[in-house]
């Protein structure tokens, strides 16, 4: 029998809808024998919704998305229109380039994201891990830049140039010869940390006026990557260590534009008292 759309093209068969149902059978038998739930492919079970696989995690994706976007816009706004611009009509702001770079990183991440979690097959880890490892280069990169106020364009270069050469080693390693999800974790939360670690230094030494805003993301964000260790059963079915991850990231990403827009208007303050 032909299976309906919204199964075929999440690639859902015979063959997988039978591991699932037997899956969901044995989980029961152990609930009722009062017997914890266990791994089953090395993934805990968790129940489908419509064919999609992690529904709370896909919910908290695409909130994070709209939260980011809201950002993004936000942002647009007060660069563009009501901040003051220079004659050319380019912002004050030196870094307007990159944060709109980045909104489009962080929502492609995103995006991808949602979608391994609605179907997790081998082509949508492999967007989805690769996606991750571009933004959390990315994400490197702006921390450095900003924080150590680098314009020159030869030392963004020595600085942009091995952060990008690990990370397409990375993508590639993962595309083309092993998709080890242990190592793909471990790339991240060291690109991360040392991007918490720069981060942290310029928070502590820094006059900026937001800096508190700054601090808050950085704690929170070290709590969130905590948060990505733990590995327990899910809750009811649906809520597992992930699904709260991808939670915690909603109101990071709130405190990280607002960080952005303040640093716009400091920025441009600083530009228009030395250019009188």
């Amino acid at each position: 029998m032909q299976e309906p759309l919204y199964l075929r093209w999440k690639q859902w068969d015979c063959q997988s809808d039978c591991q699932y149902e037997c899956m969901m059978t044995r989980e029961e038998e152990r609930r009722r024998n009062g017997e914890r739930p266990t791994k089953y492919f090395g993934k805990w079970p968790l129940k489908h919704v419509y064919g999609i696989q992690e529904p709370v995690s896909v919910a908290f994706s695409a909130l994070d998305l709209a939260m980011q976007f809201q950002g993004w816009v936000s942002y647009f706004i007060l660069v563009y229109y009501k901040l003051p611009l220079q004659p050319n009509r380019k912002t004050y702001y030196e870094y307007n380039g990159l944060m709109h770079i980045y909104a489009i990183i962080v929502m492609n991440s995103l995006f991808w994201s949602g979608i391994c979690h609605s179907r997790d097959v081998e082509l949508t880890e492999r967007l989805d891990y690769s996606s991750a490892t571009v933004l959390a280069a990315f994400t490197l990169i702006l921390a450095t830049l900003r924080s150590f106020s680098i314009h020159d364009q030869s030392v963004k270069i020595m600085v942009t140039a091995p952060i990008l050469a690990v990370a397409a080693t990375h993508i590639l390693y993962l595309n083309f010869y092993n998709l080890d999800e242990g190592l793909h974790r471990k790339v991240i939360f060291g690109i991360g940390g040392i991007e918490i670690v720069v981060w942290g230094i310029w928070a502590a030494l820094t006059s900026h006026p937001s800096k508190w805003k700054l601090r808050s993301f950085l704690m929170l964000s070290i709590l969130t990557m905590c948060l990505r260790m733990l590995d327990f059963p899910p809750y009811k079915g649906y809520i597992d260590a992930h699904a709260l991850w991808r939670a915690a990231g909603i109101p990071l990403s709130y405190i990280w534009w607002s960080f952005v827009c303040d640093d716009a208007v400091f920025r441009t303050t600083v530009h228009l008292k030395k250019s009188k």
